[in-house]
């Protein structure tokens, strides 16, 4: 089953996420085929995290026989905690596969304590 919304000749997609995280960050990668930086806008509104990324075709002047490939929008929201740093988000994107790295606050960051 397809994770879309159709809206004529738009459909809105979930892109398919890898979350992992260590001591340091959390890493999320997304992929979003044919989106480009331009058409990416990510924001952090108090706890949520939204990524939302536009992929348009240039339309070829011509009669269509097939037309199978659309003007498609990505859209994922995200919950994250107060352990996350927000001034500490950074994101790349290559080869559609969007990469954001969530840095961990130091308080949250796990510390051992020496015995005496």
């Amino acid at each position: 089953m397809e994770n879309s919304i159709t809206r004529g000749e738009r459909r809105t997609l979930v892109p398919s996420v890898r979350i992992m995280e260590d001591e340091t960050e959390v890493l999320a990668q997304l992929e979003m085929p044919g989106v480009t930086n331009e058409g990416l806008e990510i924001k952090i509104d108090g706890s949520t995290l939204t990524i939302d990324g536009r992929r348009t075709d240039a339309i070829p002047e011509g009669k269509f026989l097939i037309r199978e490939r659309r003007h498609e929008e990505y859209h994922k929201a995200f919950t994250i905690d107060d352990s996350i740093d927000h001034d500490g988000v950074s994101a790349n994107l290559a080869d559609g596969v969007l990469t954001l790295r969530l840095k961990v606050k130091e308080a949250a960051k796990p510390r051992k304590i020496s015995v005496s």
